[in-house]
């Protein structure tokens, strides 16, 4: 067993988390985190798929037309070529297996950890437990999580889930591009742009005459015609 595989089952036998959302008062079971236990480290035997004289067994199964890669390294066979124990059945929707690649358990250094899917297809997730187990935790054991590192991706339905918990985690297109290109940036100009409103010119009121004080008018005195001086015509 790897080394920091074994360190994990000293401190607890087998892992297993499981979260809930409540959606219009319902409560909805949604993520589940596991590790299986020791009693349930099961192996991927090479039995017969069915109890039926030469039945097809799952070395029947292997394809051996995907060979290692640069990109992806030899995937794992049925036979004895590979000894493969299943950590977590992923509830029905694949296996993920920690694999010995040599065939020989008792070498801990070639060993990965790999994805078995529905139809039997491997895809490989991590060389060593310690990155599997950040990685379960980082994708907050959402259903389907693992189909994130297959070719044809999660289904629609985990799509809306990954949306709403794990947005940045799911579209990792957006991580390999400049860290400004999924912030979300705030034009001030249009956010707080308002109506352009026509002024109404304010009408001027009579003019005062400027210097003296303000206050009430005393009586006027007005030059009598009458007095001395040219007389004025009427």
């Amino acid at each position: 067993m790897p080394e920091d595989m074994r360190n994990f089952y000293l401190m607890t036998n087998g892992f297993h988390m499981t979260w809930s959302v409540k959606l219009d008062e319902h409560i909805i079971p949604l993520g589940s985190m596991a590790i299986n236990s020791i009693s349930k480290l099961t192996q991927l035997t090479q039995s017969s798929m069915y109890s039926l004289p030469n039945a097809p067994t799952l070395a029947d199964l292997d394809d051996d037309t995907h060979e290692a890669s640069e990109d992806q390294p030899e995937k794992p066979h049925f036979d004895s070529r590979s000894v493969i124990f299943e950590l977590d059945s992923c509830n029905g929707n694949g296996k993920v297996c920690l694999v010995y690649k040599s065939g020989k358990p008792g070498l801990a250094q070639d060993t990965e950890i790999w994805f078995l899917d529905r139809a039997l297809y491997w895809h490989f997730l991590t060389d060593t437990f310690t990155a599997y187990y950040r990685l379960l935790i980082t994708h907050l054991g959402l259903p389907q999580w693992q189909y994130a590192f297959t070719s044809y991706g999660i289904s629609p339905q985990a799509k809306q889930w990954f949306s709403m918990y794990k947005p940045i985690t799911y579209n990792t297109d957006l991580l390999t591009e400049e860290t400004d290109s999924f912030v979300n940036k705030l034009d001030p100009s249009k956010v707080f742009k308002s109506k352009n409103k026509t002024l109404i010119p304010k009408k001027k009121g009579p003019m005062q005459p400027s210097g003296g004080q303000k206050g009430p008018s005393g009586p006027s005195t007005s030059r009598s015609s009458s007095g001395s001086g040219t007389p004025v015509r009427k």
